[in-house]
């Protein structure tokens, strides 16, 4: 475990000796929106767990290069961090996040580990790419609490599977409005031979502000295949290594790579392990450094591309036993 940590640090620190990289000149533009679809559920560890993270779902929409409302460009052009001059695209998503104790059959408040709790939200976001870096802010708004429905989704869809219902939600969050605002950069360099194939380094920073999640980060994401530049790697759901929404078609109809990747972040604040804003007995004590390391497969087949990542996550609070593992599947395609 500590050498994971060790090299997660340390793929941190080969992030930020990128920063003073300049972008290359910007690709052509693309007339299509990609639709995606991200699930992240921890059914798909190696331990089938139910536990901690343990579902998350994502429906976003990225408009085609220079798409989208012009009224919202007008309000684009005021963020500092959007180069409206390279590719640009606006996106819109709504999204859930679930949390729960590692004990669903114990009904009173659980002192020593997260407490329940769900996030549903809607997303606005502004992103500029080049042919070399890939660069992202995005709003996020919603609710914390009873009205993100977290108890309904679960206990519903537990009903369905014929799994055991979670009997302590009377005990989650109590409602509040949520938002994090967040940004993220990421740098793509590539080596290609001749037929297509080759690898790449994708280094990153990121970072988000509000009263859900407040934390900065960055890490590195490996990746060899066929037609690299279709992308800058799979989406995934925050706090995360961040992805690409936005992918272009293959050269050859089909791409293709395997990727490893890993990102340190700082926690300021995570309304699921502190607790409501304006003072909640349910909290417990969050650890000030989450580690994280993924590894999986993205294909690409003309206008679609499919998406698979194995997560490890480190203790995210004083007292949890393990890391936690979960996988997330991505489906995306151009319309």
């Amino acid at each position: 475990m500590t050498s994971i940590k060790r090299g997660l640090c340390a793929a941190a620190l080969a992030a930020v000796a990128f920063l003073c990289a300049s972008p290359a000149v910007a690709q052509q533009g693309d007339p299509e929106g990609v639709f995606t679809l991200v699930i992240e559920n921890d059914l798909f560890s190696r331990n089938n767990t139910d536990k901690h993270y343990t579902n998350g779902i994502r429906f976003g929409w990225l408009s085609p290069d220079s798409g989208g409302p012009e009224s919202l460009w007008n309000l684009g052009e005021w963020i500092p961090l959007i180069d409206l001059k390279a590719r640009r695209r606006m996106g819109f998503a709504v999204g859930h996040n679930l949390y729960t104790p590692e004990n669903k059959v114990r009904t009173d408040r659980i002192l020593d580990d997260r407490p329940y709790g769900a996030f549903l939200y809607a997303g606005l976001a502004f992103q500029s790419q080049s042919d070399t870096r890939l660069d992202t802010v995005e709003l996020d708004v919603g609710v914390v609490g009873p009205a993100a429905l977290g108890k309904q989704i679960q206990n519903n869809v537990h009903r369905v599977i014929g799994s055991d219902e979670a009997h302590g939600w009377h005990n989650q969050l109590q409602n509040e409005p949520g938002v994090a605002l967040v940004f993220e950069r990421k740098w793509r360099y590539l080596a290609e031979t001749s037929g297509g194939y080759g690898l790449d380094l994708i280094p990153h920073v990121a970072g988000s502000i509000g009263n859900v999640f407040t934390y900065g980060g960055a890490g590195l994401t490996f990746r060899l295949g066929e037609d690299l530049s279709v992308d800058f790697g799979p989406p995934r759901i925050r706090p995360a290594l961040p992805g690409s929404a936005s992918f272009d078609k293959p050269l050859d109809r089909l791409a293709w790579y395997l990727f490893v990747g890993g990102e340190a972040r700082g926690i300021v604040r995570d309304i699921f392990l502190d607790g409501n804003t304006l003072g909640s007995e349910q909290s417990i004590q969050k650890r000030p450094f989450v580690f994280e390391a993924q590894g999986g497969l993205a294909i690409v087949i003309r206008q679609t591309r499919i998406s698979y990542t194995q997560v490890w996550r480190s203790e995210e609070f004083v007292g949890q036993r393990k890391g936690d593992f979960f996988g997330s599947i991505s489906i995306s395609t151009k319309f």
